[in-house]
């Protein structure tokens, strides 16, 4: 599985950065401007830099520039995409499989909003993408997943409906079970469910949803 991971210039998380890089041996680094800053604090260069620079620190942009390795990809700053998106659809031309995004969390609502968004990006072209922080761990979904519970990411599940017109779902091993329920949008029913069973499931009829497996502090870290 060739997996990508992508840092964009949102809530720095270097450890986990560092994890995905070393221990799970992802092998396309690309850094979405300012998110370079956290391949510089680690001592890793990216393969590649994309962006139109308006954000990061002038020095560390003139390190890694320093690096004939890397490639650059400069952008206009006048345009209709965000760095970040620019990153993933690079990231699946070079053959990206999976993706990991840090730094899509920040204190800007409008660009978690978005970031969140361009999961949808990974949806259409088949290369499953997660945002990951410290407390959270977002991916979209149009089927049916198992989820083991000693493999979770902190210690709830929530289910946000992502199409307008509903999702049917049948949820199995969690405390708060449902039995093919037609959730729609304007509502938090789904909000901080808990898996009970060994591996719990979530049941697709159709529809496409937000899941998020979320903790309260990152002192309850599991992963």
């Amino acid at each position: 599985m060739r997996r990508a991971v992508i840092v964009a210039g949102g809530r720095k998380t270097p450890e986990l950065v560092r994890r995905q890089v070393t221990d799970e041996g992802a092998q396309i680094l690309i850094a979405a401007d300012s998110g370079m800053e956290v391949f510089y604090e680690l001592g890793i260069a990216p393969h590649v830099i994309v962006g139109d620079f308006d954000s990061v620190n002038p020095e560390i942009a003139a390190f890694f520039r320093q690096d004939k390795k890397i490639c650059f990809h400069e952008l206009n700053p006048v345009k209709d995409d965000t760095d970040t998106e620019a990153a993933i659809r690079l990231a699946i031309s070079m053959g990206a499989q999976e993706i990991a995004l840090f730094g899509a969390i920040g204190t800007r609502m409008d660009h978690v909003l978005g970031n969140i968004e361009l999961l949808g990006i990974g949806l259409k072209a088949g290369v499953p993408i997660v945002i990951l922080d410290d407390a959270n761990r977002i991916r979209m979904i149009d089927r049916s997943v198992r989820l083991a519970k000693k493999d979770q990411y902190g210690d709830y599940v929530s289910f946000v409906p992502y199409t307008k017109d509903g999702v049917v779902i049948t949820l199995r091993g969690f405390k708060y079970p449902l039995d093919h329920y037609f959730l729609t949008g304007g509502t938090s029913l789904c909000i901080s469910n808990e898996i009970t069973a060994d591996v719990a499931e979530v049941i697709f009829e159709r529809g496409v949803l937000l899941m998020m497996e979320t903790r309260d502090s990152c002192s309850s870290m599991k992963t």
